[in-house]
């Protein structure tokens, strides 16, 4: 059994080395959750070393955890592409490399950047890699706060059981674009593509946690060390 200490460590030594792929003058995609974290740290460490780059963050908690290290922040009205993505994941399916994201509440934005970076690089523990998405995580769906309850009607629906994501004092959890999180179960996922497009066209959806053919490289921290995986 691996204890939360050692699933920290396996989640650093893997973000250092996903550090590694960032060279001189890259835009960089920064992602969000504890991962992502590492990442930036990693990142700042070889930005004091002399590495220059400018970065684009997935979330105000990373922006702000950037610029208390020096990282410079640019947007996107200077930028329409961006080079690498560093950012962490719920579950990666092996054999596909598809990604359930969004347990850190940032999947619209993380979206947006991994749909417009030449390379994704993911970053995970051992725990996360699956043989069928949905095996152990929820499929998270920000949505928008107005007929919320019409919105998890249609999703559950679909398959799913639907659960309004809460805060610790019990009111609904914003995401930084203002809206909701309903996170659904739909068991393990055998059309990952298919339910995506489901999900996507149902009203009120801003966008799912559901990654299908984004991801470029992981990079898994295991107990026996490093293992990259690649996308076919």
């Amino acid at each position: 059994m691996t204890t939360a200490a050692q699933t920290s460590d396996l989640k650093k030594r893997a973000s250092y080395k996903a550090v590694e792929f960032v060279k001189d003058g890259m835009l960089v995609g920064l992602g969000t959750g504890s991962t992502a974290t590492f990442a930036v740290d990693a990142l700042a460490e070889r930005i004091a070393q002399g590495l220059k780059i400018e970065a684009i963050a997935t979330s105000e908690k990373t922006a702000e955890q950037a610029r208390r290290l020096g990282i410079k922040l640019t947007d996107f009205a200077h930028h329409h592409q961006i080079d690498l993505t560093i950012d962490g994941a719920d579950e990666v399916e092996v054999s596909t490399l598809n990604l359930i994201k969004g347990l850190g509440g940032a999947l619209y934005r993380e979206k947006v950047v991994a749909s417009v970076s030449k390379r994704l690089v993911i970053v995970v523990d051992q725990s996360k890699l699956v043989d069928r998405l949905g095996t152990k995580t929820a499929v998270p769906v920000e949505v928008v706060p107005f007929g919320w309850q019409l919105t998890a009607e249609r999703l559950k629906n679909l398959g799913s059981t639907p659960e309004l994501r809460l805060t610790s004092d019990k009111k609904p959890y914003l995401t930084d674009n203002g809206n909701y999180i309903i996170d659904c179960r739909f068991g393990k996922i055998e059309d990952s593509a298919g339910l995506a497009d489901q999900i996507g066209l149902t009203i009120g959806v801003v966008e799912s946690g559901l990654f299908v053919k984004m991801t470029s490289l992981v990079v898994a921290g295991k107990s026996q060390g490093i293992e990259i995986l690649s996308r076919s």
